[in-house]
């Protein structure tokens, strides 16, 4: 039996001076106004840290090494449909994070660990404050 796929997204964690760099959705349809890690979607044939490569290059305008990342953790969750998402941690990159794609963001901003906004993606936020990984967690199945 053939099984639909599931979409998997990849989210980004970028750090410095103690604080998380983070994103305000706009234009996606997908929790537009709210503030996210930068990442997308796995593409076919492609990995996780590949994936964060490139979305990191197209959303943020940096450069990341493979090695470079770290998996933190992984959140199954339900929302418009069944949804996996990997979260990693960036060591290093090349350039100052930008906003790149301005039709799907429109504001980006480093926070305090402590002072994340109101308005952001609720199981980002519960990534952000998961404590060290790896961990796993499930969100929206009740």
């Amino acid at each position: 039996m053939r099984h639909a796929g599931i979409p998997t997204g990849v989210h980004v964690l970028l750090e410095r001076g103690g604080e998380v760099l983070l994103m305000r959705r706009a234009g996606t349809g997908f929790f537009d106004g709210l503030y996210s890690l930068p990442g997308g979607h796995v593409e076919e044939g492609e990995s996780l840290r590949a994936t964060a490569v490139r979305e990191m290059r197209e959303e943020l305008g940096i450069e990341l090494a493979e090695a470079s990342l770290e998996v933190l953790g992984v959140v199954h969750r339900r929302s418009d449909t069944n949804r996996i998402d990997f979260f990693l941690r960036a060591q290093a990159w090349l350039g100052e994070p930008q906003i790149a794609e301005p039709n799907k963001c429109d504001d980006l901003r480093w926070f305090a660990r402590n002072a994340l906004p109101a308005a952001i993606v609720p199981y980002v936020r519960d990534a952000l404050t998961a404590g060290a990984g790896p961990w796993i967690s499930e969100s929206g199945w009740g």
